[in-house]
């Protein structure tokens, strides 16, 4: 099996999704913005651990070219893709007037447009296994609105559209697409939060406590297993 992640800002997130698919004997490209030494020994030490393979790959999300390019190695390897895991993501906070376009737009290149590029161009990869998943990691800030959220939140809120349409069109090539949609997670990024702003997060979650990256991990693992495997278009907050 050959799963392909992305790194993101959240990278706590990232490291364990990671984990948790070497765990379960899952072959991984796992992408990050440029070459970093640190990141390499990382996998490595998740390569022995676990004796599966996973091979960093590096393109920027600004860079429509250059992801383009780096995806093509895919296929002059012929590597087969059997799961995909979109997570990335730039946050952002400000209101309408404090936000310039430029920056939205920026936005919206990272977290909505670099990820379909992505899934356009592996498309063909993912369709060689008869059983494939797309797994989209998308916000709660897409799903509630909040003033200050107009460049996140509108951003997530396209993406987890874009995930609906996706597993109406991939399904016919035998492509799930589904979707997380995490809220507050014990991350760095909480740690800075304001305790007001953190405090109201936990009293808005089901569960009134902030997640774990293993808990977001797991419920990546679950869409991307034949246990959901009847689970299609579906964003699990």
């Amino acid at each position: 099996m050959h799963s392909i992640k992305k790194e993101n800002g959240r990278n706590v997130v990232f490291c364990k999704i990671i984990e948790i698919f070497a765990q379960n004997g899952a072959n991984i490209f796992a992408h990050a913005r440029k070459k970093n030494i640190n990141f390499e020994k990382k996998l490595k030490a998740l390569t022995l651990k676990y004796g599966v393979k996973i091979n960093p790959i590096y393109f920027d999300l600004i860079d429509d070219i250059e992801i383009k390019s780096s995806l093509k190695s895919l296929y002059k390897d012929k590597v087969g893709i059997d799961i995909l895991v979109n997570n990335a993501g730039i946050a952002h906070g400000g209101l309408i007037q404090m936000t310039p376009i430029d920056n939205i737009k920026n936005i919206f290149q990272v977290n909505v447009f670099s990820q379909l590029l992505i899934i356009q161009n592996l498309i063909k990869l993912l369709k060689i296994n008869k059983n494939s998943s797309i797994i989209n990691i998308t916000s709660i800030a897409g799903i509630d609105a909040e003033a200050g959220s107009i460049a996140y939140g509108s951003s997530k809120a396209a993406f987890i559209f874009a995930t609906k349409v996706l597993a109406k069109e991939l399904i016919i090539d035998n492509i799930r697409v589904n979707a997380v949609a995490p809220g507050l997670t014990d991350t760095d990024m909480a740690e800075l939060m304001e305790l007001k702003a953190k405090s109201k997060m936990n009293q808005s979650s089901g569960m009134k406590r902030i997640a774990s990256t293993t808990e977001i991990a797991n419920a990546v693992l679950y869409l991307a297993s034949d246990l959901s495997i009847f689970v299609n278009g579906q964003v699990i907050r």
